[in-house]
């Protein structure tokens, strides 16, 4: 057993190697590849890509995987579960479409930049159009009496069924809605502003020094910029990206702290089984609740604007007049007239994730055509957060997600920030007040408590099952609908 248990360890870790390649070619051409460079990267993709697959759909793996699946071992257990996963669903695409989507995918990126600094969807929409097509096509050979947008969805999150994640959403809207309507109607307000502008490399030196406190470990990853913010990697590179504004110093620090989630979390898997699903995450409802949870119960947190706002007037003297609890205030100030999701509060950011969703379902339901997108996103924004897109870029062009063709990952957004709230409930009840560890400076006992119950369990477990390891109860809604009535009621007085 071991001769043939090695190969097909070797066949993964093959898998994983390629997987990992394309990564740091995706970063490379998000960061500083020259724009001419995609003439060359799409091929480049393309051929991996059909490398990869290839090496999953071999039918020698297949009965490796059948072999080594008889052993009565956990850890062959969960290697097997996750790579036949996988199997079944690659080994219905043939593989010219899975180069040609690579293709696509690297060649919508820069139309969608240009498109972007344009302000005109018109560029972008044929594009978008194909994308759309070759995405359909693939859901249909995967599963052809399945609904197309819950087989592109279980790319996300293969565990817990969008059945699951639509009420979810559904009780978040139900939720939420009374709440920013109170919010509307107090007439209170917040009264403080930070209108002053900041260089662009002082923010940058201010994320460091943020990541510094947290606990980036620097010699396995960096800070870039790009246009859209991301995070790729593994165990032993895990990289991250921001953007930043001149006139305003929270949206691009907040961002850095939402990917440092990210990264910290891959940081953390164990690195002993690296090369196989057992040294990866579980889904992307797992990722977001992580940098969900440091972007918004530590980075929006009170305690942690104690502690970083001395940070900040080094780095920029005389710049915020504000104390700490003012700036609290502002950091958290429900933006009722905001159109752009990664600028959003707790509270209607969820509103953004649920136009997304239900514009992206129609579209590849076929309910929705791509030329009427900029339309019924309008109509959407109004309908929901009472706000205008001044132009395509603040409206349908402002995330990235559709140039990958990530049709289904929006959901994860919304129940991972859900989950956060969980895990925030767990860790408080194992280890005290959060606001006071922040307050300590102790980071490293928040860190080490992600990485004991989720971060180090890699892959191990399903969805569903990672969720009641790390805090004993299936996914609720209860601890984030607590959270926040709690936190904006005493920011407005409701």
């Amino acid at each position: 057993m071991t001769d043939i248990y090695d190969k097909f360890v070797k066949h993964v870790e093959r898998i994983e190697n390629l997987k990992e390649v394309m990564g740091i070619l995706h970063w490379d051409q998000e960061v500083m590849m020259p724009t001419e460079g995609v003439n060359a990267r799409s091929k480049q993709f393309a051929v991996l890509s059909a490398m990869r697959h290839e090496l999953v759909i071999d039918e020698e793996f297949g009965e490796m995987i059948n072999e080594v699946s008889k052993e009565n071992d956990e850890d062959i257990f969960v290697i097997c579960r996750e790579v036949e996963r996988s199997r079944e669903r690659e080994i219905a695409i043939p593989t010219e479409l899975v180069e040609e989507l690579a293709m696509e995918t690297s060649n919508a990126f820069p139309i969608w930049v240009k498109a972007k600094k344009e302000l005109d969807f018109r560029m972008f929409e044929n594009t978008l159009k194909k994308m759309v097509s070759k995405k359909c096509e693939v859901a249909n050979y995967i599963n052809p009496s399945a609904d197309p947008y819950e087989t592109l969805f279980e790319d996300y999150e293969p565990y817990l069924g969008i059945l699951s994640v639509e009420k979810i959403l559904e009780e978040l809207r139900k939720e939420l809605v009374p709440l920013i309507k109170k919010i509307r109607n107090s007439g209170g307000g917040i009264g403080f502003q930070v209108e002053e502008e900041f260089d662009i490399m002082g923010q940058e030196n201010l994320s460091r020094k943020v990541l510094d406190l947290l606990g980036y470990d620097w010699s396995r990853g960096r800070l870039d910029l790009s246009p859209h913010p991301f995070s790729m990697g593994n165990y032993f590179d895990s990289r991250i990206t921001t953007r930043f504004r001149r006139d305003n110093l929270i949206e691009g620090l907040l961002s850095t702290i939402h990917e440092f989630g990210h990264a910290l979390y891959t940081l953390n898997l164990p690195m002993e089984y690296y090369g196989t699903p057992l040294c990866d995450d579980m889904g992307m409802i797992i990722h977001e609740s992580q940098s969900r949870f440091w972007e918004n119960h530590i980075g929006r947190s009170p305690a942690f604007w104690d502690k970083i706002l001395p940070m900040i007037n080094s780095e920029f003297p005389g710049k915020i007049s504000l104390n700490s609890d003012e700036m609290y205030q502002v950091v958290n100030r429900v933006k009722l007239d905001n159109p752009i999701r990664v600028n959003a509060d707790e509270l209607t950011y969820h509103m953004h994730i649920i136009i997304r969703y239900e514009i992206e379902s129609g579209l590849i339901g076929g309910e929705l055509n791509v030329s009427e997108i900029p339309m019924v996103w309008e109509e959407k924004m109004e309908k929901y957060l009472g706000v205008i897109p001044k132009n395509d870029s603040e409206g349908c062009l402002q995330d990235i997600h559709w140039s990958h063709g990530s049709f289904g990952y929006f959901p994860t957004y919304s129940v991972g920030s859900v989950l956060a709230a969980q895990v925030n409930h767990a860790m408080e009840t194992d280890i005290g007040s959060i606001q006071k560890l922040i307050r300590q400076e102790n980071f490293e006992c928040i860190r080490e408590w992600l990485r004991e119950n989720i971060h180090n369990h890699g892959g191990r477990y399903t969805t569903p099952d990672l969720i009641e390891v790390a805090t004993n109860e299936p996914i609720k809604i209860d601890y984030f609908v607590k959270y926040v009535k709690e936190k904006y009621s005493g920011i407005y007085g409701i």
